[in-house]
């Protein structure tokens, strides 16, 4: 709270960005027909600041010790960082030794975050690997890996974010981390920490797809099909199970062209698949649960106006922080056990977004966003309860540059225990955040 008067003097010269109205299928998966070049060069870095007051666990086993959500992934030792969040290469075009009816999408990550920086693969990931041909009406065909149509946080290009952190529904239960365990076993070696197995998930998957856009009068219609692997980015599949995903929106377009588009796009998507873990619900056989994701929104933008808003549904495989709130590895004050990630595989989530933003200046936009997320709802021990208004401000000094500037006024409470239990008394001690970033494309 202490450092709200900094935001809002902040906001007075910084702006927000834009929530556009874009075909993101279009725009990620096709080249433009006739114009586009056989090789593209592109990419952009993201470098900022992310704090908070640093407040230590308030009661449980790690009593006085670093919160998780106090400090700053994906390293989580410091509650004040200045990191390279993303930087990103790539190259893209059409023909590539063949005709102009294939198109190819190439890119990497070298940033700090959980795609690098989780699993033992390196600090390179390769995040983007597709081609889509383009001969069938009415059926482009996409291969590779690459974003699976979903979610519009998730599915939208990260360079256009209007913010630096995504909401908490879209962040814990739709930005998949991938486990061994689901954490119910006591962690008392450091071996048995239970820990994401890979790279973050990316909204990425390696599959096939199948997706086209219609235009009718003044409104443009799309949808997407897709199996994938259901394994994220940069890791085998470890099952012979498979995700489905699928997408529809309409779109009435009032002008424009690209990721800036101006329109009132209405969309719906489902995903479905299965989760193997070894050991869950305190048994050691192997194991396999189903993962259910759905939404529903909307997107606006037209002259000075905008705004965005979507409900999300999760069924199984629940990401449900870690042991106590303490960071992934920290052994308890009575020595017995190290704090670990935990999954709910059956439980249930949800949670829903609204974003409103108004143009003051040509290159200045205030924003405003609120998002909850009911997590664990089958249980009232489980639940929990997370809320954040966040202030924003992005002023753009070009195209292809901008500094983003929030302020996150952060609670989470378990409603169904007493204000004087435990995790009543660990999550009061929830800060709120400021971040500051920027984005330079190349």
């Amino acid at each position: 709270m202490k450092k709200l008067s900094a935001t809002i003097a902040l906001a007075g010269t910084l702006g927000l960005g834009q929530v556009q109205a874009a075909n993101w299928l279009m725009l990620q998966g096709t080249e433009p027909a006739g114009a586009a070049p056989r090789a593209k060069v592109w990419g952009f870095i993201q470098p900022e600041f992310q704090s908070t007051d640093g407040t230590k666990l308030e009661a449980g086993p790690w009593k006085g010790q670093d919160a998780v959500f106090n400090v700053i992934g994906p390293d989580l030792d410091s509650d004040n960082t200045i990191q390279l969040r993303r930087a990103r290469i790539g190259v893209r075009g059409t023909g590539f030794g063949l005709d102009s009816g294939v198109n190819y999408f190439i890119l990497a990550e070298l940033g700090n975050n959980g795609i690098t920086q989780l699993g033992d693969s390196g600090a390179v990931k390769l995040t983007d690997a597709s081609v889509t041909f383009n001969y069938l009406p009415g059926a482009r065909i996409r291969v590779g890996q690459f974003k699976y149509p979903g979610s519009e946080e998730g599915l939208q290009a990260i360079h256009v974010f209007n913010y630096v952190n995504f909401t908490n529904i879209t962040n814990q239960q739709l930005l998949e981390r991938f486990f061994d365990e689901d954490g119910s076993r006591p962690a008392t070696t450091e071996d048995l920490i239970n820990e994401p197995n890979g790279p973050i998930g990316a909204f990425r998957d390696i599959g096939i797809q199948v997706f086209d856009t219609f235009t009718m009068d003044k409104w443009e219609h799309s949808y997407a099909v897709m199996v994938g692997n259901g394994n994220g980015i940069a890791r085998s599949d470890n099952d012979g199970n498979k995700d489905w995903y699928l997408y529809w929106s309409s779109e009435l377009v009032f002008g424009g062209k690209g990721p800036r588009r101006q329109g009132w796009k209405l969309f719906a998507w489902y995903q479905d698949g299965k989760r193997t873990l070894q050991y869950a619900n305190g048994n050691a056989t192997k194991q396999e649960f189903d993962r259910t994701r759905w939404g529903l929104g909307t997107t606006y933008l037209k002259g000075k106006w905008r705004a965005a808003a979507e409900y999300i549904k999760a069924d199984g495989m629940i990401f449900n922080g870690t042991d106590g709130a303490a960071v992934p590895g920290s052994l308890n004050n009575a020595g017995t056990a190290y704090a670990s990630w935990n999954v709910l595989p059956e439980d249930e989530a949800d949670g829903w977004y609204l974003d409103v933003g108004y143009k003051v200046l040509p290159q200045l936009e205030l924003d405003l966003r609120y998002d909850i997320e009911h997590r664990g709802t089958n249980t009232d021990k489980n639940q929990r309860d997370l809320e954040t208004w966040t202030l924003g401000a992005q002023w753009f000094f070009n195209k292809k540059a901008r500094v983003i500037a929030n302020y996150e006024f952060r609670d989470i409470e378990a409603p169904g225990l007493a204000s004087s239990a435990v995790p009543n008394q660990i999550l009061d001690g929830v800060d709120d955040r400021f971040s500051i970033q920027l984005l330079a494309i190349f």
